[in-house]
């Protein structure tokens, strides 16, 4: 299987089907094929057929699903693309090393590139669950860009990074000895992490603040594999575990 194979274009919330279309055309000018689409407003849809002329076998295997979770379940890693600054500040690619980045990562593992709905793009909770993101870097006096077009445009650098490989003149993704965690995974831990704080006292769910956020994003940095995560789940556990023995504790010498 080429590395292209293992890159997944997902479309959250998708209200004009003419754009799902327009994505699937030029996702194949370009190579790609796997469409994912999360909860569309209107789909399947004529004008989604007619936009996507000669795409349609990119249209008619397209995977429908209810939420970006599903749609990165089994991802390596997840880009986001994102228009503008955030409070919180991600790790940032600009569209051609997110090409490079993308097309390198596939060889190991399936890839997600994440575009958002076509009035807000994406929510930071959708955000904060990738890797890092992208910013095409548009003419600020009219930034606003086609959402099939911004598709067009990393999708095209995703095709160049492929062409270097061909050429042999990509460099190669760094090795290492076990591969890094799925977002399945990761996703998992997150839910662990944020129960183990909370029964340490150290984390409020009523009064989150930016804790998790920002967990999120050291963790993005390090980018974990699996047995970094397998031993930081046995940690977590046993800070539990110790948690509750010294409740226990407490419990029973406050009794008469």
């Amino acid at each position: 299987m080429s590395n292209l194979a293992n890159i997944r274009i997902v479309l959250v919330n998708t209200t004009h089907p003419g754009n799902i279309g327009g994505v699937a055309r030029a996702m194949k000018n370009m190579g790609l094929e796997r469409l994912y689409l999360v909860a569309p407003k209107d789909f399947p849809a004529d004008r989604a057929v007619w936009r996507a002329a000669n795409a349609l076998d990119v249209l008619d295997n397209a995977v429908v699903v209810d939420s970006l979770d599903d749609a990165l379940s089994g991802c390596g890693f997840v880009v986001g693309t994102s228009a503008r600054e955030r409070r919180i500040p991600w790790p940032l690619l600009n569209p051609r090393e997110c090409g490079v980045r993308s097309y390198q990562e596939a060889a190991q593992h399936h890839v997600a590139l994440v575009f958002g709905r076509e009035d807000r793009g994406l929510t930071n909770e959708e955000l904060h669950k990738c890797t890092c993101h992208v910013h095409i870097p548009a003419n600020p006096e009219y930034s606003s860009l086609n959402l099939a077009a911004a598709v067009q445009v990393i999708c095209y650098e995703v095709r160049m990074a492929s062409l270097l490989d061909e050429q042999g003149n990509l460099p190669s993704f760094d090795d290492w000895d076990v591969p890094p965690a799925t977002f399945d995974d990761l996703e998992l831990y997150f839910e662990h992490l944020e129960q183990a704080l909370v029964d340490i006292g150290f984390h409020d769910r009523d009064n989150p603040r930016q804790t998790m956020t920002r967990l999120r994003r050291l963790y993005g940095r390090i980018r974990l594999d699996e047995m970094e995560l397998s031993i930081l789940r046995g940690v977590l556990t046993g800070i539990q575990n110790a948690a509750y023995r010294l409740k226990k504790f407490e419990q029973q010498r406050k009794r008469p």
